[in-house]
């Protein structure tokens, strides 16, 4: 199992959800997106994000959002 890009720790951000090795919200990245910004927009906001770990983060949100449902 590949290790995740989101990480929640209550002694980073009080466990607020963010990229790995970062103190950058996840939410932060909904955020622009829901605004209509690009990937590149918030890339550039916030360089210490890797446009690696945000494919990641999205496709890891992805698979959890379209599981199917156990009965």
């Amino acid at each position: 199992m590949k290790k995740s890009e989101m990480v929640s720790d209550p002694a980073i951000m009080g466990g607020t959800p963010v990229f790995r090795g970062t103190r950058v919200p996840v939410q932060t990245l909904l955020d622009y997106l829901e605004a209509g910004d690009s990937m590149a927009d918030f890339l550039k906001g916030f360089p210490t994000v890797s446009r690696k770990q945000v494919v990641a983060v999205l496709e890891e949100m992805k698979e959890q959002l379209l599981v199917p449902a156990r009965a």
